[in-house]
């Protein structure tokens, strides 16, 4: 019940909520991606979650100008004059009529706003999936994102991938969500409303996109001193470009003999106590998934652009990029660095 009563405030505020936080990460990323527009959603679950706010604000919106007009007639009609300074105004008590408007009215607001909210979350929560979903598991770690592909045998990080979902074809992606830590809630906006992780307690959501493009979106639960900078990128792909993604994925670690130095040098370092890459002995499970690090657009979930240098900055010190994040500066020689990134750059 507790779940469905949050889920409804949510909902309900959402309109405010969008404001307020994508004001806030305004600097967070500089990239070419069209800024996140919470009016023009691109999936069923955020077109039910817009038209629910707008009717909600309609409502609202209503109600304040009742109230205003009424409380600026007042102010005219009933303003103190000199002629009746010293008299009182006629006094009225108990008045049925108003006493029951004030109190029917407003139940029948609240039990409208109520009965519209729990249809849109019954539709959003319960909707049935097709065989042909895609599905996802996402773990919120502090602070980044891992994305597993069961059926498809793809494991990445912080940039997802999804097709797009033809009306006539439906793809939706279906989104189990699990928290390796502390609470994280999965938000893209122009996709599908919050959902929270939350630890021991696997929640769901689902998006079926009906546009190519990247999508942007946010940790909206607070989770730590790096929350701020815990970015989503979700990559929609038409069929055949995300069935190209995932057939890059599944493949192993390029194995170039001219970075074999930087391979050894990642093996044999801390590297491995966090990382897994395919085809070598790491297997850790504390940072992402290495593989095809050089194939994603950003590092540290989304807090900078991958690029050579920010990557060398990383390594170096991740405190300059995402300072209080859980990556150690790894204090490599310059020699092991350049080995090292040598190495990295090869994992497309």
């Amino acid at each position: 019940m507790q779940r469905v009563k949050n889920t409804i405030v949510r909902i309900a505020l959402n309109p405010i909520a969008l404001l307020f936080c994508f004001m806030s990460r305004a600097a967070a990323l500089a990239s070419s991606t069209v800024p996140t527009n919470i009016f023009a959603p691109q999936s069923t679950p955020a077109k039910s979650i817009v038209h629910l706010s707008f009717f909600v604000l309609a409502i609202t919106g209503i109600i304040f100008a009742v109230v205003f007009t009424l409380l600026v007639y007042s102010l005219l009609k009933f303003r103190a004059r000199s002629s009746s300074a010293s008299s009182e105004p006629a006094q009225v008590y108990g008045s049925t009529q108003i006493e029951l408007a004030w109190t029917v009215i407003p139940v029948l607001i609240v039990v409208v706003l109520f009965m519209a909210t729990a249809r849109v979350v019954h539709a959003i929560q319960d909707a049935p999936m097709p065989a042909s979903a895609v599905e996802v598991t996402v773990i919120g770690h502090q602070f980044w994102w891992e994305y597993r592909y069961p059926q498809l045998g793809v494991v990445t990080a912080n940039e997802l991938h999804i097709p797009v979902s033809d009306p006539a074809h439906p793809t939706p992606t279906v989104l189990q969500l699990l928290s390796a830590d502390t609470d994280h809630s999965f938000w893209i906006p122009e996709l599908a409303g919050k959902t929270d992780l939350v630890p021991n307690h696997p929640n769901r959501t689902w998006m079926d996109p009906e546009h190519t493009g990247t999508f942007e979106g946010q940790c909206a639960q607070y989770c730590g001193t790096q929350h701020a900078k815990m970015l989503l990128r979700v990559s929609v792909d038409t069929p055949d470009d995300f069935a190209e993604w995932v057939r890059e994925q599944r493949q192993a670690a390029v194995a170039d003999e001219r970075v074999s130095a930087g391979k050894r040098v990642f093996e044999t370092t801390a590297c491995i106590n966090c990382h897994s890459i395919n085809g070598t002995v790491a297997n850790g499970r504390f940072g992402p998934d290495l593989t095809h690090l050089m194939s994603r657009t950003t590092i540290a979930a989304g807090a900078a652009l991958n690029t050579p240098e920010n990557l060398r900055l990383w390594i170096q010190n991740p405190d300059a990029i995402k300072r209080g994040s859980l990556m150690p500066a790894m204090q490599l020689s310059k020699s092991d660095l350049d080995a090292l990134m040598g190495y990295l750059e090869t994992l497309r």
